[in-house]
């Protein structure tokens, strides 16, 4: 006979146990989102943050969870968990070109759409060029379901450009942009086309559109008008350099943004056959090459909001809907440290950023043309688009002396460059950008605690973020091409 104590100590051990499960399932931040995982999904999300890895992610969660930490045009910001955050589900993935440890988009947006790798430089082909290879839209359309493409940059930028086109050069966007027409895809939207030439027969990407059926929309307006079964392309002509979005800080409140996009594209494709869209968020790498956390912050908000669409449609679907967000490299070397504030983290002096670093660029280009122009008159500038040195805002942003020889140094090199200085040291200081624009960022990173390694990509792994039918997956430690490869294998692509 049992030990009447052992039978009461089982007794005890097994109720702890249970009340410990509930509390933990009760305080995960993912409640209410878990799906039932083994369906085949019908309708799949591919959201891809370019330049994206966990610090991008995590200082803009941090925006969430510091209550004085709530990026000034964003007045709702913080008010619910991010979307991202609410994904029950989280992998890493390794992102290594098959000729280079550090990729960049061609081969990182190869990876992503075909499940295979490939040399830099190239678009959904083998790394020699031999061969074409096939991407997951194209075998969701081969299959019958609606197919969309959506992209903040141009749609004929490299990771877009990965899902319907193959070339041996990324940047031969003419020749890209016009295979969208030949592709039968249902939906293209976002930024316009770098390749477009009006003035062209053969390099008119609109009239090639057109002649292959597709309506071509400029408006937030003239998109939701447009019915489902309509092959369209949809592009903002509002735009920045590089035929792309503007920045999401610099967008006015009624712009026709990327979770506008997303939204239209979705009520278009939604059909019983099922639909495959991916969606990036291209200017998170752009803000990082620039080494400027608010502005990428702001963009993986963009990102965010987006799969903030997908999660509503997702709520009507959960049995047969797949999200999945990820990042094809990280970009800058993004740290949540600096040397001199050491274990502090000051984000909310963040706030005080009102312009991306490219408009404020675009008035310093514009300085540069002045002959009134002066040093005091630029100082005040950067106080009132960056808070630097206004005490009534915040101790933390009166400058040093040692940020102040920064910045003097980077204004005589933005206004009386030394043209005989050695190249290399000033990429290496400045990364091609404007010295002054980006000293300031800098200093206003650096006193936040926020530090940069790079103006480049770096070899980082990359976040994956997934909900839904067959969401078990995603989990646990990949390679960039297992995620298409298993979207590939549960949805019966092939």
């Amino acid at each position: 006979m049992r030990n009447p104590n052992f039978k009461a100590f089982l007794l005890i051990l097994i109720l702890t146990l249970c009340f410990y499960a509930c509390n933990n399932t009760q305080n995960t931040p993912s409640r209410g989102l878990l799906a039932t995982s083994k369906n085949q999904p019908k309708f799949i999300f591919l959201f891809i943050g370019d330049g994206m890895s966990f610090s991008q992610v995590n200082i803009t969660k941090a925006a969430h969870l510091n209550k004085n930490f709530r990026l000034n045009k964003k007045p709702n910001f913080g008010n619910e968990p991010m979307h991202i955050s609410r994904l029950p589900i989280t992998g890493i993935a390794t992102t290594f070109a098959a000729d280079r440890y550090i990729t960049e988009s061609a081969a990182a947006g190869t990876a992503l759409a075909t499940g295979k790798k490939t040399s830099c430089g190239t678009i959904a082909m083998a790394p020699d060029h031999t061969q074409n290879y096939k991407t997951i839209a194209e075998m969701a359309r081969d299959k019958g379901m609606k197919v969309g493409i959506v992209s903040s940059v141009s749609i004929d930028h490299a990771t877009p450009a990965c899902f319907y086109a193959h070339h041996s050069d990324r940047g031969k966007y003419t020749d890209i942009s016009l295979q969208m027409a030949a592709t039968d895809f249902d939906f293209f939207g976002g930024g316009f086309a770098k390749g477009h030439d009006s003035s062209s027969e053969s390099k008119n990407i609109i009239k090639k559109m057109k002649e292959h059926g597709y309506k071509v929309v400029t408006s937030k307006a003239e998109l939701q008008k447009t019915s489902p079964g309509e092959k369209c392309w949809a592009y903002n002509t509002n735009l920045a350099d590089g035929a792309a979005l503007q920045y999401e800080i610099d967008q006015s409140e009624d712009y026709f943004r990327l979770a506008d996009f997303t939204a239209e594209g979705i009520r278009l494709l939604h059909n019983e056959k099922g639909f495959f869209i991916m969606i990036e968020s291209g200017k998170i790498d752009w803000a990082c090459h620039a080494n400027d956390a608010v502005t990428a912050s702001y963009e993986v908000i963009a990102l965010d909001e987006a799969v903030g669409e997908a999660l509503k449609f997702y709520n009507q679907h959960p049995d047969e809907t797949l999200i999945i967000v990820t990042g094809d490299h990280e970009t800058g070397g993004l740290t949540l440290g600096y040397a001199a504030t050491k274990y502090e983290s000051i984000f909310d002096i963040l706030n005080f950023q009102k312009i991306s670093f490219e408009n404020f660029s675009l008035k310093v280009n514009q300085w540069k043309e002045s002959p009134y122009i002066s040093q005091p008159a630029v100082m005040d500038s950067i106080q009132y688009y960056f808070g630097l040195n206004d005490v009534s805002k915040s101790e933390k942003l009166v400058l040093n002396n040692f940020e102040m020889k920064k910045i003097a140094d980077a204004y005589q090199a933005t206004f009386n460059p030394d043209t005989e200085k050695d190249a290399h040291e000033t990429y290496i200081l400045y990364g091609g950008y404007d010295p002054l624009t980006v000293t300031i960022t800098h200093i206003l990173n650096q006193k936040a605690g926020v530090d940069w390694a790079s103006y480049s990509h770096t070899g980082l792994p990359v976040p994956i973020y997934a909900i839904g039918a067959g969401q078990e997956n995603f989990v646990g430690q990949l390679d960039n091409t297992d995620i298409p490869n298993k979207i590939i294998q549960i949805a019966k692509l092939n």
